[in-house]
């Protein structure tokens, strides 16, 4: 059994970087998908694939992948790159604006 471990993102409803997505560990396909003829619905033998297991730390979630004998690939998560731009929603309403706010 393979499967691979990565950071879950944020929410884009979260604000703040105090708060760290979890460790998931997802399974790898093992059986290949097909399409049922009768509703056209993707579908496949593995229910491996449906499981989802989330931990606290990528510690906790190697420490089960080597108790179960899971081979696992452990992938980094991206940097994010905030979104900071300048001025903001009061600069709509500034008096030194070179054209006036409309809607």
């Amino acid at each position: 059994m393979r499967g691979r471990i990565t950071q879950m993102p944020r929410n884009n409803t979260q604000i703040g970087s105090a708060v760290k997505g979890d460790w998931v560990l997802d399974f790898e396909q093992g059986s290949e998908r097909h399409i049922d003829p009768l509703m056209g619905w993707t579908s496949s033998s593995d229910m491996q694939t449906q499981v989802r297991l989330t931990f606290e730390t990528k510690e906790a979630a190697l420490a089960y992948a080597l108790k179960h004998g899971i081979e696992v690939i452990v992938q980094a998560a991206s940097p994010r790159k905030p979104n900071i731009r300048p001025g903001g929603y009061g600069e709509n309403f500034s008096t030194s604006r070179r054209e006036p706010w409309s809607h």
